[in-house]
């Protein structure tokens, strides 16, 4: 069965730092475009970042532009999320997503989700 599992969340002060991690568990995730997710308590699931195939494209929301960082590293078969200046605003939880993704529209594959608390 094809699985995402992600690692890497935590609680966290404002202006600190976390790195998402999350691995795929098979090599074709590697020919797909792939990314990350969040859900905020009361919000709808909304699109934080992603990366084409080749690794030569990312995207990202407007809210977390020039503070995260998504990256792959094929080898591994894992997406990372780099996020720095974290805010209590990203606060949620963190979801990887693969597939045939867009900013707009999910791919097929999630993982489980990881907990992102920014707070004193």
């Amino acid at each position: 069965q094809v699985q995402l599992v992600e690692s890497g969340g935590g609680l966290v002060q404002p202006a600190g730092s976390l790195r998402l991690s999350c691995a795929a568990s098979e090599r074709t995730f590697n020919n797909y475009p792939m990314g990350w997710f969040r859900q905020a308590p009361g919000k709808e699931r909304e699109f934080v970042a992603l990366i084409s195939w080749t690794g030569g494209s990312t995207n990202y929301a407007d809210a977390v532009k020039g503070r995260f960082t998504i990256s792959r590293d094929y080898a591994k078969r894992t997406v990372y999320l780099q996020m720095n200046n974290l805010k209590p605003a990203d606060t949620a939880v963190y979801y990887c997503n693969a597939g045939w993704l867009t900013s707009t529209t999910p791919g097929d594959y999630w993982g489980q989700g990881t907990q992102v608390t920014v707070s004193t």
